[in-house]
């Protein structure tokens, strides 16, 4: 079977490289399904899983938002913050989203930055939900 390259990358470096048959993710204009040969593309992506089939297997990597950008032979994920499945601290992601819950009681009590309380509260759960699926 046809394999593309993928490579998920942050500020940080690299997360995920790797030949894959499928990738799988969701765009600001709506979910995409990538596989080799694939027209060029460019899309920015919302909080959520690079979904990656390989082998019969598929391999989850959460994403904070960034863009995607899409070659015939190519796809690269540029993102702010990535994990690997396997690489999630749950404890720490529970944490997070317990912390963003309570900024989003006080946005509506005190009037504080809700959107970003909102923001932390989706990458914290995105992250619980890759973490679950693997």
């Amino acid at each position: 079977m046809k394999t593309i390259k993928v490579n998920v990358v942050t500020p940080d470096g690299p997360v995920y490289e790797s030949e894959v048959e499928m990738v799988s993710t969701k765009a600001k204009s709506g979910e995409l399904g990538i596989l080799p040969g694939h027209i060029p593309l460019v899309a920015p992506l919302e909080i959520g899983s690079v979904r990656l089939k390989k082998g019969g297997s598929t391999e989850l990597v959460a994403v904070s938002g960034g863009f995607l950008e899409v070659r015939p032979d190519q796809v690269t994920i540029l993102a702010q913050a990535a994990e690997n499945a396997a690489d999630i601290d749950v404890d720490r992601a529970l944490r997070a989203k317990e912390r963003a819950e309570q900024r989003l009681q006080q946005a509506q009590q005190e009037h504080l930055d809700f959107k970003r309380a909102e923001l932390a509260l989706q990458r914290a759960i995105n992250r619980l939900a890759v973490s679950e699926k693997r």
